[in-house]
């Protein structure tokens, strides 16, 4: 049996680790990762290890999917077979090389020379989660020949310049016929090939592969030069394939989406019509509803629509439109906004985008406290082990419980403003649907907040970012158990007495006649009428001690050592809406404090600085702070919350410097003064705002990229639309599509809007991919793959 945890890694850069899975052969980890992906990269990898505590772990095997491949398996579920972890293969990067024939004119008769000049190479591993120290051997190799030589070892970088020029003698001058001197007279030039291999200078000899290119001289067949980027290969260009047992199989679920965003101005018509959707009558009639319609699964239309309409605050009379729809259809008030329908999940998605600091602020400390140290739960008869005290059991549990509803209740101070104003839309609809029911002002709030969101945070904190992993069997079922305590209690429309019905199971009811019900009857109303009320809230405090994010980094020393140079030292880092602070270990007092309201700028680091990539700088009113995060994801996440801290700050930069003072001058810039004002213009120079941290032109392509995948839905919607305003009769019901059409003329009008805008954005994007493949075969953005030219 082994302890096994799984790694996600762009190329060879661990970015996620799940948790570890104890005494299995068969773990299941059940982790969500969701991530930007802020650089490029050739394979996104998954590697399995068997966890060592005394020794380094060691590597199961591995899962590789090509960039290219990635969207074949988008929305899929796979098994994969692990394969063998061969560092020969793990390689990635491209070098830049210059190939060169010289005749030179000596005293014995003319002699060929090949220069062999390696300029540079860019995106090399990383060794041990470390920038490699590179070199590279230059060889060429014939029938009769294997010359080699090496060029210097360049330290700490990913990127290595080396320009260094290599000369070799190819062809034999005709004056030597001695045969001692060759094996034989004359060589074939075309014969000859270059081979270039890239290795990390290792400790004690122990060298790694990073790759290597072989190119034949026949590219200079007809050219004296040759000039190239090559993309770096594995060893014998991975054609050795090694017999292995079977290591087992991998199953993953990978969604992956990439947008290529246009400039704003070509969204211009497609946006203006997404934001007329709201003022559109019939609101079936409106392009946001009839994305919802055409597309398979309406959580695709849902994401992009609601950020979308978010940015430009259209959501609250969109969702208003559409939850009117499902009011008409709701028979009973116990059933308010109980289905899966657009506008439930509109507002579900808003929940998600909007309410994700209050989840932090409302839930974190709790749930850590239940997750990091808990209380045996179980109160299932049927799962009860011998020896265990259910009385005991239900006290933990009650405990727990009247935590989380007792943090959730008066937390309302804290809800976005977002939610509270369409909570106060719905309230007051299903009122006026509903005159005669009591309670329907509250179930149609509480339908969404406990039953939608703080039900679903708390069974699955790890997918809202609450926690960093998924919880483990026992904690997962004591979260289950808070989670449907919470549902109930946080539902007023039911009656007293059929409350307890609301369980399935009977040990759940005796559990629940524990409640005093009238004294949480009432905390839930008032917390309800306080997130459902349009009046202005002032700013909560209860978020001042709340941890938004923190972890192990490396920091650059503000002091010097005993030898005159600054290091790196690793730090616990520790970030809250109000201040930054670094420790020497977690949990112990701050060495370090920058308050949030001092930060003047946070950047990336040039790699050049201090020859170590993932680096960011912390300006503030003292020395800039430089960090270095684990991996590009960490170091994207940490310049992105805490740029978004502090972007209403007064004194904020508009340039800094991308590079470090250094020697009496800026490397980037070469200003000699250390309070010269920067070369680079900051990349975030505005005030903070929800709608700030949504690209609204991302958005637009991706509703455009689902009219155009649903374009044969759309014509038939269209052809509907013209049976409907001929034929006055009953609707045709087709079995693979069924559309809502209430007004078949102004429907019509729409749909012709969406496809000339469609057809058009089209026209744009083949323009454009014309244009972006017309890069050179061997240039810096198009390198050559493989052997030979």
């Amino acid at each position: 049996m082994r302890d096994c945890f799984c790694t996600v890694n762009l190329d060879q850069e661990e970015i996620f680790r799940t948790k570890v899975v104890e005494k299995s052969l068969t773990p299941f980890y059940g982790e969500d990762f969701y991530f930007e992906i802020p650089r490029t990269f050739h394979n996104l990898s998954f590697y399995i290890y068997d966890k060592n505590v005394i020794q380094r772990d060691h590597p199961i095997g591995k899962v590789a999917i090509k960039k290219e491949d990635l969207c074949s398996y988008n929305g899929k579920e796979t098994w994969f077979p692990l394969q063998p972890i061969d560092s020969n293969s793990e390689v990635q990067g491209k070098l830049h090389l210059e190939l060169k024939l010289n005749e030179l004119i000596t005293e014995n008769g003319s002699v060929q020379q090949l220069m062999v000049h390696i300029l540079e190479c860019e995106g090399l591993p990383l060794v041990n989660g470390q920038s490699c120290d590179p070199y590279a051997s230059v060889s060429v190799v014939g029938p009769s020949r294997n010359e080699q030589k090496r060029t210097k070892v360049k330290k700490k970088t990913s990127n290595p310049q080396f320009n260094e020029k290599f000369y070799f003698e190819v062809t034999r001058s005709s004056s030597y016929t001695k045969k001692s001197h060759f094996q034989v007279e004359e060589e074939d030039i075309e014969k000859l090939e270059v081979r270039v291999d890239l290795w990390n200078n290792g400790n004690l000899g122990q060298d790694v592969f990073l790759g290597e290119i072989r190119i034949s001289v026949k590219v200079l067949r007809n050219d004296s030069s040759h000039r190239a980027w090559y993309l770096l290969q594995p060893k014998d260009n991975g054609s050795k394939t090694s017999k292995y047992d079977e290591l087992g199989f991998l199953r993953l679920s990978i969604c992956y989406t990439e947008d290529l965003v246009l400039s704003s101005n070509c969204y211009s018509p497609l946006r203006s019509l997404m934001l007329k959707s709201p003022e559109v009558r019939p609101i079936s009639a409106s392009p946001a509803f009839i994305l919802g319609e055409v597309c398979r699964d309406k959580y695709d239309a849902v994401l992009p629509l609601v950020r979308l309409l978010l940015h430009h605050q259209k959501l609250v009379p969109f969702v208003a439109e559409i939850a009117q729809l499902d009011l008409n259809d709701t028979q009973e008030a116990n059933t308010i906004f109980r289905g899966n329908s657009l506008a439930t999940r509109c507002l579900d998605e808003t929940m998600k985008i909007v309410g994700k600091h209050y989840l932090k602020v409302t839930l974190k400390n709790v749930l850590d406290e239940i997750c990091d140290s808990p209380k045996p739960c179980e109160i299932d008869p049927n799962r009860l082990k011998e020896g265990d005290n259910v009385d005991n059991h239900k006290e933990n549990l009650r405990n727990y419980v009247d935590k989380v509803f007792f943090c959730i209740v008066k937390s309302s101070m804290s809800c976005p403003t977002a939610m509270c104003d369409i909570f106060s839309t719905l309230r007051h609809m299903a009122v006026k649907h509903f005159p005669k029911d009591p309670h329907v002002q509250y179930s149609a709030v509480s339908s969404f907040v406990f039953l939608r969101f703080f039900a679903v945070a708390v069974v699955s904190p790890h997918s809202f970012q609450l926690r960093p992993h998924h919880p483990d069997a026992q904690t997962s079922r004591i979260l289950t158990l808070i989670s449907k305590t919470i549902q109930t209690l946080g539902s007023v429309s039911s009656l007293t007495k059929s409350k307890p019905s609301s369980f399935k199971e009977q040990f759940m009811c005796d559990f629940f006649k524990t409640f005093e019900e009238e004294t949480y009857s009432k905390a839930v109303k008032k917390f309800l009428e306080e997130i459902s009320s349009t009046e202005t809230k002032e700013p909560s405090g209860v978020s001042d001690s709340l941890i938004l994010k923190e972890g192990e980094m490396h920091k650059r020393a503000l002091g010097r050592t005993i030898i005159g140079k600054r290091n790196f030292k690793k730090r616990w880092f520790s970030l809250t809406s109000h201040e930054l602070t670094y420790h020497k270990q977690k949990d112990k007092e701050p060495v370090y404090t920058i308050p949030i309201k001092n930060i003047l700028a946070v950047e990336k680091l040039d790699e050049s600085a201090f020859n170590k990539n993932n680096m960011f700088q912390v300006i503030h009113n003292e020395k800039p702070l430089y960090i270095q995060a684990n991996n590009c994801i960490e170091a994207n996440e940490w310049i992105e919350i805490l740029s978004r801290l502090s972007r209403r700050n007064q004194k904020r930069l508009s340039k800094y410097h991308p590079s470090v003072f250094l020697g009496g001058a800026w490397l980037c810039c070469k200003a000699t003064s250390d309070s010269t004002e920067g070369c680079c213009v900051c990349t975030v120079d505005v005030p903070a705002d929800v709608a700030l941290d949504i690209d609204g032109d991302r958005e637009c392509e991706r509703i455009h990229r689902l009219f155009s995948m649903n374009m044969q839905k759309l014509l038939k919607m269209e052809e509907a639309c013209g049976t409907i305003a001929v034929y006055q009769g009953p609707q045709k019901e087709h079995s693979d599509y069924a559309f809502t059409i209430e007004d078949s003329v102004t429907t019509f009008k729409v749909l012709q809007q969406i496809k000339a805008i469609t057809e058009n954005l089209k026209e744009l994007h083949d323009k454009h991919k014309k244009g972006s493949t017309s890069a050179k075969y061997g240039s810096q953005e198009n390198p050559i793959v493989g052997k030979g030219s």
